[in-house]
């Protein structure tokens, strides 16, 4: 079966650099994951990429070497399979908020002992080799969103969880549950002091640990405070900065 190139970074000690698509365009996503990500999340829950459209995005990052993920709506089985099915070695799924959740989003993600995910990998054999049933859950993984005050309170037992791979933190929601305000690259006391908390717990259950940024500088210094997965921007934020930018530019003098 083909590699997950994220384990193998971690395994190393390496840090991962996550790109985000929002834009429903197989090339689109093609181009995004051909500018040296190491591995690019589709996002189903909002973006404005339906799963038809999923598919092709799949199919335009694995003529890269970066690994294909996704974001999936919610935290269904159904959502979690077909996703997986579809060839995404990587799901990060939205409002894990206890450990019953973790639960059915580990399960939904594994075949059989390990988990109840169903048999029928229509094109995640041809991305990952005709050993994918046989391998693939020890393959794939499973990244839990905390983004919630009911998550907070139940931070370790959910980070215990047998088949989280990692937690992800979505710095937003968080924000809003913890009574603050929306948006990326939180600098809030309540935020910040949540966010290492998070960090902590993943370390103690031998997780690994993700966030969402909205810059460079930011991310850098989620690195250094422990993360092992940063996402910076997206397509659609990226092409807005540098489109904004270069109207400016002919616009001056």
């Amino acid at each position: 079966m083909r590699a997950n190139k994220i384990r193998s970074m971690w395994e190393r000690g390496a840090w991962v650099l996550n790109g985000w698509c929002t834009i429903p365009s197989g090339f689109s996503a093609e181009l995004m994951a051909g500018l040296g990500w190491d591995s690019v999340t589709v996002d189903m829950q909002h973006g404005v990429v339906d799963y038809r459209d999923a598919v092709a995005m799949f199919q335009g990052i694995s003529t890269t070497e970066a690994v294909p993920m996704a974001r999936v709506p919610w935290n269904d089985p159904a959502h979690i399979m077909k996703t997986l099915d579809a060839g995404a070695y990587g799901i990060i799924c939205p409002m894990i908020n206890t450990r019953a959740e973790a639960e059915k989003f580990a399960g939904a993600m594994r075949y059989a002992p390990a988990g109840y995910r169903s048999s029928g990998p229509i094109r995640a054999s041809l991305y990952g080799g005709p050993d994918y049933m046989e391998k693939a859950n020890d393959v794939v993984l499973g990244l839990a969103m905390i983004e919630t005050a009911e998550a907070m309170a139940n931070l370790d037992t959910i980070a215990a969880t047998p088949g989280i791979d990692a937690l992800y933190v979505g710095p937003s929601d968080l924000s809003i549950s913890l009574g603050g305000k929306p948006g990326l690259d939180q600098t809030a006391d309540k935020v910040v002091t949540a966010i290492a908390a998070i960090v902590a717990a993943a370390k103690r259950h031998g997780k690994r640990i993700g966030i969402q940024c909205g810059s460079v500088t930011y991310a850098k210094k989620m690195i250094k405070d422990g993360f092992d997965l940063v996402t910076v921007l997206s397509d659609s934020r990226l092409i807005a900065a540098l489109g904004a930018q270069t109207v400016k530019d002919m616009r001056a003098g």
